[in-house]
């Protein structure tokens, strides 16, 4: 028995959405191996920016607690993103898998708040957990959509080749008919005509 040979498209993907992910987790773990003083200083910065933009609109302002906790959801939520199309490019069944994009998540999110134990000025938290946990799920569930909704479009267009396949199909046959009804037609009326030969 003889293996199919992969898409070259897929593999292509497989490259791309590891090379994405493993990208996305080492940001995380980089950003927990800042110093308690450095970390802070960028969260101040990244607050001050925000808080610009939502003075305009007649919001904020946020709290730099408040854009640590959102920073936490925002990274991990891609890491579920990512994790969920890692899933899809290596199985065709990615929904029974999901529970590894989960597991996964988690994985990250717990040695995420492990590293920052052993990190001067830095905390580890059982509430920041729970919020890495939720941009995962959140990541992994947005990705779920986007995957849907495509195999959705993909079967519409498949369906819609199918038919105009089968459309093809009718009337060439219809038209084959046409030409052998027409090619008998002067053959009956070439036979003699059976009164005449009375």
């Amino acid at each position: 028995m003889q293996n199919e040979k992969t898409n070259p498209w897929v593999i292509a993907f497989r490259v791309i959405f590891t090379i994405a992910l493993v990208a996305c987790i080492a940001f995380i773990f980089h950003n927990s191996l800042e110093a308690g003083a450095l970390s802070s200083a960028r969260s101040q910065a990244i607050m001050a920016k925000i808080n610009a933009i939502l003075a305009r609109v007649d919001l904020g302002p946020l709290s730099e607690h408040t854009i640590r906790k959102l920073a936490h959801f925002a990274e991990f939520t891609l890491e579920g993103f990512l994790l969920m199309l890692c899933l899809r490019v290596y199985t065709a069944r990615f929904v029974r898998h999901i529970s590894w994009p989960l597991l996964g998540g988690m994985s990250t999110a717990l040695m995420d708040e492990t590293i920052q134990r052993f990190i001067p000025g830095r905390s580890s938290q059982v509430t920041d957990v729970w919020i890495d946990m939720g941009g995962v799920v959140f990541g992994a569930l947005v990705a779920l959509v986007v995957l849907l909704i495509v195999r959705a479009l993909m079967a519409f267009h498949h369906i819609k080749k199918e038919n105009r396949r089968l459309r093809a199909e009718r009337e060439e046959l219809l038209r084959q008919q046409e030409e052998d009804r027409l090619d008998a037609a002067p053959l009956r009326n070439e036979q003699p005509d059976r009164r005449e030969l009375l």
